[in-house]
Formats: structure tokens, sequence, C-alpha cells
């Protein structure tokens, strides 16, 4: 699979050979939702909280005898039937994480980069170098047109790049290791430097 180089201006420079393992599957929705949900799952933070009865701050006597009111039997004020009384299997903190294996974690990787080629939503970059002025940065990507970008570059972002776009709403920038399947569906364009595109495939394939 081909695909031209463009530079920040908007010049042409040159074409690059995408492969076709990682660039050119069919792209499943299936694949995608369960590694997205695995992302998110994974990012939850799980501190949900209530307290149990023992937990509640009322005294632990039994509010009335047991037996000649002509009402229920009950303990003291801290059961879960009572209002402001202890919570009955509420949630705790916990890991909402599960287990993916990681050649499923690859697939869903190179089945998100072929959804942007497919879609027409991927963009190869001759090089994100900037000198870290966001003002200049701002008029590039105007004029290129892209509203919600994602900038994948090699193993190291360029550091006047990534400080002169730290600024720009809708564009993000990470290196090719931090690349992952929820980033990359959620934003309108995906834009890989030449770079980016061989750590990438060295990965992928």
């Amino acid at each position: 699979m081909k695909l031209d180089v463009i530079k920040l201006d908007g010049k042409k420079a040159g074409s690059v050979d995408l492969a076709d393992e990682v660039f050119d599957l069919e792209p499943r929705a299936d694949i995608l939702h369960r590694v997205v949900r695995w992302q998110r799952n994974k990012a939850q933070a799980g501190t949900h909280k209530v307290k149990t009865r023992s937990e509640t701050s009322y005294s632990t006597k039994k509010i009335y005898r047991q037996k000649g009111t002509g009402g229920a039997r009950h303990g003291d004020r801290n059961a879960p039937i009572f209002r402001k009384g202890g919570i009955y299997k509420g949630p705790t903190p916990r890991s909402h994480a599960h287990d993916l294996p990681k050649k499923f974690r690859k697939l869903g990787l190179r089945h998100a980069l072929s959804a942007k080629a497919k879609a027409g939503e991927l963009i190869v970059l001759d090089a994100a170098e900037s000198d870290g002025k966001t003002g200049a940065l701002a008029k590039q990507v105007r004029n290129l047109g892209w509203k919600r970008a994602l900038v994948i570059d090699g193993a190291a972002v360029n550091e006047g790049f990534a400080r002169a776009a730290a600024n720009i709403e809708g564009l993000d920038v990470l290196p090719s290791m931090g690349a992952n399947v929820y980033d990359i569906l959620k934003r309108d364009t995906l834009v890989l430097t030449k770079a980016g595109v061989e750590a990438l495939e060295a990965r992928l394939k």
C-alpha cells in the first residue's frame, strides 16, 4: 500500500510503502471493541466505596427488646433496612482490569491502523519537528485542516514539536510505543511520521 508523504507546510515529500499486514487488513469492529474495553477497564479507578453496617456511626445497642412490642425483631440502627444504616453488598475498591492476550492487543492495533487507512484518515508526515512556537505550529495545523488529530512519532517525540503542540486544542502527540487503539479511534485524523511508520511496522509485523 503506497501513500504520499507531506511536510508540515503541506508540500509533498515523496511517498512511502506501508506494510499490508499492518495497514491493509479488513477492520473488525468486534476486535476493536474488545481491545478498547480492555483499555478503558484497566484505566478505571475502582475507588468507589460504601459503608457497611460495621462502619456506620450509630450505636450498636439493640433498639428495643426482642419480644412484646408487637413490632418486628431488630438489632441496632446500623442494619441495612434502616435509613442511614449500612449498605448491603455495595461497591468496594477493586480493580476492573481483565486479561487480554498480547497477540490480541497487537491485532487490535493493526486493525485500528487499517481502519484509519481504509477511511482515508491516515496521513504520513516527513518529520514532526518545530522550533517550539505554538502560534507557528497552530497555523500549519489549521492550513492542513487537522481538527482532532493524533501525531505518532518514532521512539521519541521531538522536544520542540511536543512543546509547541501542548497548547493546541485537538492535537495530541505520542511516541510509537504509546500508540494505542483507543487514542487512534478517538481522533478524526491519524498522523504518522516516517519514523513512526517504521517503528510501528517493526513492532507489529
